[in-house]
């Protein structure tokens, strides 16, 4: 299974509910929290050109936020990107 890696923060609720997507999933998460370790939004930022959370890779693959990877989920991509 491939893993997912999550920058977040602990006041996300969107970062929340993408834990608890993939969970349900059963993924393997990475979870990278940017407003305990300030020094790697700069990484976030330079790996998806965003400096809104979540920010979600599978493998090297930048999926975007929550709102993407809900998307990906419902058209059944999602399984097959974890695999």
């Amino acid at each position: 299974m491939n893993t997912v890696t999550l920058y977040t923060t602990d006041t996300c609720p969107y970062c929340r509910n993408a834990k608890a997507l993939l969970a349900s999933k059963g993924a393997v998460m990475e979870e990278i929290n940017i407003q305990r370790k300030p020094e790697k939004f700069e990484e976030m930022l330079s790996r998806s050109n965003r400096r809104s959370v979540p920010q979600i890779f599978i493998g090297d693959t930048h999926i975007g936020g929550f709102d993407d990877l809900a998307k990906l989920d419902r058209q059944g991509g999602l399984m097959s990107m974890l695999a």
